[in-house]
């Protein structure tokens, strides 16, 4: 089964690479309040995209030093 992330590209400044953005709602153990947890990761792309693009990501054999994961489509 393969891990698919949703996100939105933060950052399309690299050569064939952008920045992904997930968020999640994460619940407080102690006090049940709500809160955002975001994570950045780098991935692959061989099309360029726009900032502020809703994409999918999967992970990959690693690339380069950063970059583990691929955009497998826009949405």
């Amino acid at each position: 089964m393969v891990q698919t992330l949703k996100g939105k590209i933060v950052s399309n400044k690299m050569l064939r690479t952008v920045v992904v953005e997930v968020s999640s709602l994460k619940k407080h153990p102690v006090y049940g309040k709500y809160f955002t947890i975001s994570k950045r990761y780098k991935a692959h792309t061989d099309e360029k995209i726009d900032e502020g693009k809703i994409v999918l990501i999967e992970p990959t054999k690693p690339v380069s030093k950063d970059k583990k994961w691929k955009v497998t489509k826009v949405l």
